[in-house]
């Protein structure tokens, strides 16, 4: 049905500054400058780009692992891919690695760029707002 996406990104925060700027909605919407309502709990329902984006938690483990159900507005009903985002303590702050996986073929090449340019990219100006005490971003791709 689909590639695989994985990408790598170390951020200059801790894990657990990561793992609340991706299950809250509040962080989320300051990040992303757009609207996010997330649950917290696992099994709960998110929306984040004003609805562009919805899902479920699959599995939250705090600090270390979101796994989510995660689908695009544009796609056909029903349609869900899997999106895992694992959190490692490292001596910079923390590598996200990120495992995208069952979304629609020919869609890869938009969802690679789409990470990027949505989720890691604002997640750096974020962490270096200065509002924050862990500042940087370093990211790699594999």
């Amino acid at each position: 049905m689909s590639d695989r996406i994985h990408q790598e990104v170390v951020f200059a925060a801790s894990p657990q500054r990561v793992y609340r700027a991706l299950t809250e909605g509040e962080q989320f919407s300051a990040l992303t400058s757009a609207p996010a309502d997330i649950g917290g709990d696992e099994g709960d329902a998110f929306s984040c780009f004003g609805g562009m984006i919805t899902g479920r938690h699959v599995e939250l483990l705090p600090n270390e692992r979101v796994v989510q159900a995660w689908r695009a507005g544009t796609w056909e009903p029903g349609v869900y891919s899997i999106a895992r985002f694992t959190l490692m303590p490292e001596a910079a702050g923390t590598l996200l690695v990120f495992d995208h996986t069952g979304f629609p073929e020919g869609q890869g090449e938009h969802l690679q760029a789409g990470w990027h340019a949505n989720y890691w990219k604002p997640m750096k100006k974020y962490f270096e707002g200065g509002e924050h005490p862990e500042q940087g971003i370093a990211q790699t791709e594999s």
